[in-house]
């Protein structure tokens, strides 16, 4: 009977497979290979299944071949056909056998599983039956372990099976009600080689609560253990010697330093050994001088070490920390090597992990300060070290690992530290209450003067408080703090510096905001540090209309997400790119970034970015017509519940900017009327720059008709705009203002200010911008009754749109060619007097937007009119057409 398998993270050799079946036209063979448990048998009874289950499917030949059958001629071919009403009676009547249980006018499968133990007979009988009967529709899958097996002297096509990554090994813990560590995830793959038994094993056989951390070691799976205890030679060997300091040291540590650590005096002789047993490999080396030997994969490491035992593992370690060179694996080994407390060896541990988090490295001073902690004999110390690993882990970007170890820093009596530490995982989870109250606290408590580090640690927490309260002034004042009382060379002296910049840009300072990074990258030329300050100056450089070293500063600080720093700093980095990348019209580029933000928003646990994130996709989405894409993007932001600044205003420009795509004004300015009270507290949404909010909502006052308060806002930020000279932003200012003027007869003014708009927007790049002021130049110029110029600038509009692909304002754009009637051929208008009465260019448009079920005032803001004029045109319309109602419109339509 056969079992259903469950077959992860294989999609695409199903795909394969099902595909060749199904379409199969003459006898064909295909073979399965790849190394033992990487799911050949799975993915095969997969196939099986899925045939037997198609309704027009032929008959399935199945078998699965065990060693001792392949003595006994046509064994194979007995089994593949115990279901058939066919027996052959010696083996030439074999290929006869196969062909009468394989006749069929629909796909056939034969599906041999460990086809390289088959008789030869039988494998004889196959090749027969593909080769010289080439017509019948016959499918035969096999698998092997060895690749490039030739079945009875043939070769035939081969889908060879790699390891599953990374989500398959999810998908596998997920059936066991495991949920990994996005670390570990990615551990576990690596150590397995995304072999699936291994790493089903490892999920049966280690503890549960190993899965939920981030720096667990992993074991072998008993299986491998046992095979590796019986080719491990013994320890005084020279070959085994070898094996076991290979095992020890780090891959990077050169040949010289595993043969002293294996004191063996014919190292060639000991290396042939080595790889006789399969334990090593010398990657296809020819000759001495291009040897490195080293064990196969990570699962015989750790199967090595087991079956050494831990006396001969701690011994092995010792020595190592006398014969390796470099300062910080001397250190590695000593700590392999002591099971028990060691004050001196744990301060060691701890003045290394305050330097690489000096450095930026903070996920691997995370697990030096975990050591560290294991080994401090007191208490009160360890507790503060167990707490800077937590810190450490957030600082990483690792809100995830951190999280787990929470209940435990929440056990420790309180201290500035803890409070500085829950207080940091508030802010990267967007819980802006939760941050400020344990942040006061920490800050109450703390000594500076006894204290100054930790003091300065919370300082510079404050500093990120305020970044994502979007409170430059603030930041600029804690960030001054942290600098004063921090040592040169801190983690927290460098992380306030970096943010500064940014804070005088808020309080409106931007020359002051420049200098700053000029400074800031004379001082952090490499390392991980310095992501964080490109990644910030490309932030900064954004906000001030720098686009070409925005875009080239945060591609920058995206690829050095490599180096080891933070993946906070990588999620801001692709944020800011996206954006970049959707104001320049490179918008397919700006949706990969999403995808790469969501994904590490995703493994670290991040809340901050998402609305960010959300609100460039939900533009891309609507302007493109995606309005299902879009409306899940917003609605993605009510999930990241947070509280943050920097997370409510993107998520209000994002759904804002979705009902100015649906042409629906009302809800534009019930949207964005908070932002307006709420930039009175928060000085970075008066400031020109990131946040494009004033031209939004003041174009929907002037739609709504709500004249006098478009003005009174309007005033203010153009002012700022012109005094920080901000060319885009003058320019935002200049479409409403345009609008503003257009609406209430100024035509002449409304034209010099769209022209002056779009002459500042020359030169930086920014197509949707382009687009967007073309627009509104052309609708005012239409309702203004100048069509021949409306036509032209509408035009270059359409052009742009059309280049973005924002299929919603090009359909908009043709639309208010045709309301012009001027772009109109002449042969469309005999169309159109053929098929309905005749209708004004003007309302054929009122017509199709009323017929798609848009109200009066929505038909008016699409077209810029007012709403008596779309009555106007509908009763006009309604006594050409005969009509009396919108539903009769609409049914005419249909």
């Amino acid at each position: 009977m056969m079992v259903t398998a469950a077959c992860v993270g294989r999609d695409r050799e199903i795909d394969v497979l099902s595909t060749r079946l199904r379409t199969v036209s003459g006898a064909e063979l295909i073979a399965i290979s790849g190394n033992p448990g990487c799911g050949k048998s799975t993915l095969l009874t997969h196939l099986v299944q899925y045939h037997l289950a198609s309704p027009d499917a032929g008959t399935t030949l199945w078998a699965r071949v065990s060693p001792w059958q392949a003595a006994t001629p046509g064994s194979l071919i007995r089994q593949l056909l115990q279901d058939q009403q066919v027996e052959p009676d010696r083996a030439g009547d074999l290929v006869d056998a196969l062909l009468e249980a394989t006749a069929s006018d629909v796909p056939v499968l034969v599906a041999v599983d460990d086809a390289d133990l088959a008789d030869e007979e039988s494998l004889q009988a196959l090749v027969t039956l593909i080769r010289e009967h080439r017509t019948r529709r016959i499918l035969v899958v096999v698998t092997t372990a060895r690749p490039g097996t030739r079945l009875a002297g043939q070769a035939f096509d081969e889908l060879r099976l790699e390891g599953v990554d990374a989500q398959g090994t999810a998908d596998l813990a997920g059936q066991r009600g495991i949920v990994l560590h996005p670390a570990m995830r990615a551990e576990l793959t690596r150590h397995t080689s995304g072999n699936p038994r291994d790493i089903v094993a490892l999920l049966d056989e280690v503890p549960a609560g190993t899965w939920a951390r981030s720096d667990a070691q992993l074991p072998a799976p008993a299986h491998v253990v046992r095979a590796v205890r019986e080719r491990l030679p013994e320890s005084g060997t020279p070959a085994g010697a070898l094996i076991e300091a290979l095992a020890i040291l780090d891959v990077a540590e050169p040949l010289s330093t595993a043969l002293a650590l294996a004191g063996v005096e014919d190292p060639l002789a000991a290396i042939d050994d080595a790889r006789r047993t399969g334990l090593v490999t010398s990657d296809g080396a020819l000759t001495p001088a291009e040897v490195q030997p080293r064990i196969v994969t990570p699962l015989v490491r750790a199967a090595i070490l087991e079956v050494l035992g831990m006396k001969a593992v701690g011994a092995a370690h010792r020595r190592a920390a006398d014969v390796v060179v470099d300062p910080a694996r001397r250190l590695h080994h000593r700590v392999a090597a002591t099971p028990t407390a060691d004050a001196g060896l744990a301060d060691d541990l701890a003045d290394l992990a305050r330097m690489r988090g000096a450095d930026g490295a903070w996920a691997e001073a995370a697990g030096l300060y975990r050591q560290s902690g294991r080994l401090t004999p007191d208490p009160l110390e360890r507790d503060t070290r167990v707490t800077l690993a937590v810190d450490s882990l957030l600082a990483a970007g690792d809100c995830t690992g951190a999280g787990a170890l929470v209940p435990t820093v929440e056990s420790l009596r309180e201290t500035p530290l803890r409070n500085a530490t829950l207080a940091y995982l508030a802010i990267l989870r967007g819980r802006s209450a939760e941050a400020q109250l344990r942040l006061d606290r920490a800050w109450d408590i703390v000594n500076v003067d006894r204290e100054p580090d930790v003091a300065a640690l919370i300082a510079q927490r404050h500093v990120l408080h305020n970044l994502v309260r979007c409170q430059g002034a603030e930041l600029v004042t804690w960030a001054d703090r942290a600098i004063t009382m921090a040592g040169s060379g801190s983690a927290a002296r460098v992380e306030a510096a970096v943010i500064r910049g940014l804070g005088l840009a808020w309080s409106g300072h931007p020359d002051a905001a420049r200098a700053e990074y000029d400074s800031v990258s004379e001082q952090i030329r490499y390392g991980a540090q310095a992501q964080r300050a490109i990644m910030g100056r490309g932030w900064l450089q954004l906000g001030l209309d720098e686009i070409d070293a925005a875009r080239t500063n945060l591609e920058t600080a995206v690829s050095m997400a490599q180096l080891g720093g933070s993946t906070r700093i990588s999620m801001w980095a692709v944020a800011w790119l996206a954006r970049v990348q959707f104001l320049t019209g490179d918008w397919d580029e700006a949706m990969r970034n999403v995808e790469a933000g969501h994904g590490l928003a995703r493994s670290s646990g991040i809340a901050l970015t998402t609305p960010l994130l959300n609100w460039t996709a939900s533009q891309i989405h609507s302007l493109r017509g995606n309005w299902e894409a879009a409306h899940r993007s917003v609605a993605e932001n009510t999930t990241s519940a947070g509280d943050y600044e920097i997370m409510r205003i993107p998520d209000m420009l994002a759904r804002a900017q979705l009902a100015e795509a649906a042409a629906d004004y009302g809800k534009v300015r019930r949207i964005l009327a908070p932002l307006r009270t709420m930039s009175e507290s928060v000085p970075a949404l008066s400031e020109p720059g990131l946040w494009p909010w004033v031209d939004v909502l003041g174009n929907a006052l002037v739609l709504e008709g709500q004249y006098d308060a478009a003005d009174d806002l309007l005033r203010d930020y153009e002012k700022r705009s012109e005094e920080r000279g901000h060319r885009s932003s003058a320019a935002r200012m200049k479409y409403a203002r345009g609008r503003f003027l257009g609406a209430t007869g100024d035509i002449h003014g409304a034209r010099r200010t769209f022209e002056d708009g779009i002459q500042l927007l020359d030169g930086l790049g920014l197509r949707y911008d382009q687009a967007r002021v073309n627009f509104a130049y052309g609708q005012t110029l239409r309702r203004a009754g100048k069509r021949r110029a409306a036509d032209a600038v509408i035009g270059t509009a359409r052009d742009l749109y059309v280049s973005l692909g924002a299929t919603t304002y090009v359909e908009r754009c043709d639309r208010e060619l045709k309301a012009g009637g001027l772009a109109v051929s002449r042969v469309e208008n005999a169309h159109a007097a053929k098929d309905v009465a005749e209708l004004t260019p003007q309302e054929e448009a009122v017509t199709t937007l009323v017929a798609r079920g848009l109200s009066n005032r929505e038909v008016a803001a699409e077209l810029f009119i007012s709403p008596k004029t779309v009555q106007y045109h509908l009763t006009r319309i309604y006594a050409k057409l005969g009509l009396r109602s919108r539903s009769e419109l609409a049914a005419s339509r249909r």
